[in-house]
């Protein structure tokens, strides 16, 4: 039986973990190709393995802050499976140093912005010509709620390079409307991913503090976003381009009494 993504080639940045990792797998269980760009080789081998092989799936090691590193994961999208039809941009950082901005030096706040934010400038740009060619393809870039309101924790540098993934998704996707070629930006609530546990396991306060606005009073799980990136990159959402696609179980739609 056909896939809802059958026939098609899906780069997906920080493949091998988290949102990156069920989308992957969501993606290959819809008959799509897809090539992993992430920087855990180790995974990213088992992985393919565990995918079905190299006819199915390929693994580049790829930091995502490097031009010439992304213009060859897409290149070898091209190359090995000939075509570039979903791009989802989803490599980012969350370190512990990006905090207030009374606290967060200027070194923690440039290499935020490199990762989430030039990094995803870097893959629009390296997809958009296979795209254009083609005058087909969906971009998927990850941004944030906090894109759209204040975060309940201080992240100063996160909570501007989603703000600046959001603004230039919008952008593109109005830019390219009529050339084919759809761009959104994904907007996570707080998702149980290993990013985020690591991150409130040292601070479950902090932790308490974010679940508290969530209306549906848990953390999402990775596999309700892959399920949102799928219907983004799919057909089936043919009509929607410079979208804010909010997947955060309410937080950025109530008001909620903090703590």
């Amino acid at each position: 039986m056909s896939g809802r993504l059958a026939g098609k080639v899906a780069v997906v940045t920080g493949g091998c973990s988290g949102i990156g990792l069920a989308t992957v797998r969501r993606f290959v269980q819809e008959n799509a190709r897809v090539v992993i760009g992430d920087i855990d080789d180790d995974r990213g081998a088992t992985l393919v393995a565990e995918l079905g092989g190299a006819d199915v799936a390929t693994y580049c090691h790829v930091d995502v802050t490097s031009k010439e590193q992304v213009d060859a994961l897409f290149r070898t999208a091209k190359d090995t499976y000939g075509s570039v039809d979903v791009a989802f941009n989803n490599a980012g950082i969350s370190p512990p140093q990006d905090d207030s901005i009374l606290d967060t030096d200027l070194e923690a706040w440039r290499l935020v912005q490199e990762v989430n934010l030039t990094s995803v400038y870097l893959c629009c740009k390296a997809a958009l010509p296979y795209m254009l060619e083609q005058r087909s393809g969906s971009i998927i870039n990850t941004a944030s709620f906090v894109a759209v309101m204040g975060a309940a924790t201080s992240q100063i540098s996160y909570s501007a390079s989603k703000g600046g993934v959001l603004s230039m998704s919008r952008e593109l996707g109005v830019q390219f409307a009529r050339e084919g070629v759809r761009v959104n930006a994904l907007c996570p609530g707080p998702v149980n991913t290993p990013l985020l546990r690591e991150l409130f396991a040292k601070d479950a306060e902090r932790a308490a503090r974010r679940l508290v606005h969530v209306p549906m009073g848990r953390f999402g799980e990775p596999e309700e976003m892959a399920n949102a990136v799928l219907f983004l990159a799919s057909d089936e959402s043919s009509f929607i381009t410079a979208s804010t696609f909010l997947v955060d179980g309410g937080i950025s739609g109530a008001y909620v009494t903090p703590l």
